[in-house]
């Protein structure tokens, strides 16, 4: 276990405009104090780094891990401190170091989205916030349809217990379910939803069209006057977005057509894509190539979706296919995000005078492999 006070040496660091090549940077009281090439003079542990890559910890706004970690599958559930205690460790060996949990406000779609339990599940991260290895906050996703999420979502807001915020809306005919068929064919197949379960639910929402932009108001309302960030699911025209640039809501999660990703990049809205989408080259959903589209100049942003394990892969990908350099994909993991949300002060890249978030990358084989991952100057995974 490291102390807070070391050098990492002989290393190759990722800085946000650049790489440094055998470089060394000291960690002081868990932050970073110097950044030098060659050798820094100090006394002290010092960890030899080999010329391996030392990037910023990655900083993962939408994980929806922790749903599949408490309801592995259908009414199969786990204790919520054993899955979050059990997911922490899973992410810092990724080299996630803040994690954004997102918790679905959905009554009566899947398990763990109705109101209660996210509600509950958002209480037990906050009350177990401070023993987490990585830094944990909470990402709360308002489906627009439900009504019945407001009061719980406004308690939490008013307790500070919400770090984001996202609008979704699953109805069908819009958005990622273009039809009520590519709607029933992913509920029902991945949640295991009878059809009669699935057109209830399609019925429940068609039925809510007329009081939405009273819900979305008033939440708006809430989330400006606690100065929480937000984010809009799956935009899927201009004219969304430029309801966002209206409404102050500054993130487009995953847009699903390359006129959404325009105008969000005219409009300065960062553009998060997932992570999983740059792994495997495509869409499960059949839209938007995110590898596509950050080639031709658009994505400010990678988020893990459900995957925590894609964003070191995804980053590496895009770099060895020279779609754009390595210092820039890892941005999108690390120092973007942290933009986005407002705390790029504190973290998100390497630079002397913020937190030691790190992790210590070994590339070989057109694989990367996360070696050490340190949270504010403290080691909370090593393999070696």
């Amino acid at each position: 276990m490291l102390d807070r006070d070391f050098v990492i040496e002989d290393a190759t660091i990722i800085l946000p405009s650049g790489i440094a090549e055998r470089s060394s940077l000291k960690i002081e009281d868990g932050t970073i104090s110097k950044i030098r090439e060659g050798d820094i003079n100090s006394g002290g542990m010092r960890i030899k780094a080999k010329g391996r890559y030392i990037l910023p910890g990655f900083i993962d706004l939408h994980c929806d891990a922790i749903e599949k970690e408490i309801e592995p599958r259908p009414n199969s559930y786990f204790p919520v401190n054993i899955a979050l205690f059990e997911l922490d460790k899973k992410l810092a060996s990724c080299g996630v170091t803040t994690i954004f949990h997102a918790l679905s406000f959905a009554e009566g779609e899947i398990g763990v989205r109705s109101n209660n339990t996210a509600a509950a599940i958002i209480k037990e991260i906050n009350r177990l916030n401070a023993k987490m290895c990585v830094k944990t906050k909470v990402h709360a996703r308002f489906e627009i349809t439900d009504d019945g999420a407001i009061p719980y979502l406004e308690d939490l807001i008013k307790d500070e217990r919400i770090s984001l915020l996202s609008f979704m809306d699953h109805t069908p005919g819009q958005g990622q379910f273009k039809e009520v068929a590519s709607f029933k064919n992913y509920f029902g197949t991945v949640y295991k939803k009878s059809d009669a379960e699935l057109t209830k639910i399609i019925e429940r929402k068609l039925a809510t069209k007329e009081s939405v932009k009273s819900h979305i108001d008033y939440v708006v309302a809430l989330c400006k006057s606690m100065n929480i960030p937000m984010a809009s699911h799956d935009d899927d025209s201009e004219e969304k977005i430029l309801w966002l640039n209206e409404t102050g809501i500054r993130i487009s999660e995953f847009p699903v057509n390359m006129e959404a990703i325009r105008a969000a990049r005219d409009k300065g809205i960062y553009i998060c894509l997932g992570a999983p989408n740059v792994l495997r080259g495509n869409s499960h959903a059949k839209n938007i190539s995110a590898r596509d589209a950050i080639s031709l100049g658009y994505g400010d942003i990678l988020c893990s979706d459900y995957s925590p394990m894609t964003i070191l892969h995804a980053v590496f990908i895009l770099a060895r296919l020279g779609v754009i350099p390595l210092h820039r994909a890892v941005n999108l993991a690390s120092l973007n995000p942290a933009k986005a949300v407002g705390i790029s002060q504190q973290t998100g890249s390497i630079e002397e005078g913020k937190d030691a978030d790190l992790i210590m990358v070994d590339f070989q084989d057109d694989v990367p492999k996360v070696l050490k991952t340190i949270v504010s100057g403290r080691e909370v995974f090593s393999t070696c």
